[in-house]
């Protein structure tokens, strides 16, 4: 959903192809294997056979395609390397964080603790970065890195974890619901009724 957001806050023209990873088949009935080998989702197609796969690389290829929306700083600046320190720690830190509870065994209620105790420890540096009441995680600018932190902030509502422990976390998860490239992201993958737009 991350690519989804900055593929609707670029406004280029796209298609998506929804996946099944559990049977590795495309929604048309491609074989996702010759697709993607690592067999998970995202994998940008540019054409047949050239392909762009996990969530930083595509977010900042992505975001490269059009430098004038500032989606990430400039390639030879300091700025641009704390934004791959953010998609870094997100991909490693908070993302992995939650996927115990996207297994296919339920948590018992001690695993669920330990589960939830690990994101709690991930979420105390988004937590001070943006404690300074800046609105975006580097700063006033929109960019990828928050369209990444949205996507799996916003599964702490699947899972019943509340943010509220992390008010700053939690007010940037809310604004980040009505962006209206997350709003146009959330209804087309179903995740929010058409009527509930703002």
């Amino acid at each position: 959903m991350a690519s989804h957001i900055v593929l609707n806050e670029l406004g280029i023209s796209f298609s998506l192809e929804r996946t099944d990873t559990a049977r590795g088949v495309t929604e048309t009935g491609r074989s996702y294997a010759e697709i993607n080998p690592n067999g998970y989702v995202p994998t940008l197609e540019l054409e047949p056979g050239l392909v762009l796969t996990e969530n930083p690389a595509i977010l900042e290829y992505l975001a490269d395609l059009a430098p004038a929306k500032g989606l990430a700083p400039n390639g030879s600046t300091f700025e641009r390397t704390r934004l791959r320190e953010l998609l870094a720690f997100l991909s490693s830190e908070l993302h992995k964080a939650f996927s115990p509870f996207f297994a296919d065994t339920k948590l018992t209620t001690d695993e669920r603790q330990i589960a939830e105790a690990k994101i709690a420890k991930r979420l105390a540096p988004i937590e001070a970065q943006l404690s300074d009441a800046r609105p975006y995680l580097l700063g006033n600018q929109f960019s990828v890195v928050d369209a990444y932190a949205f996507v799996i902030l916003n599964w702490s509502q699947f899972i019943g974890f509340s943010l509220n422990d992390w008010p700053s976390t939690h007010a940037f998860c809310e604004r980040l619901r009505s962006h209206p490239s997350v709003v146009k992201a959330l209804v087309t993958e179903g995740l929010l009724p058409e009527r509930e737009t703002p």
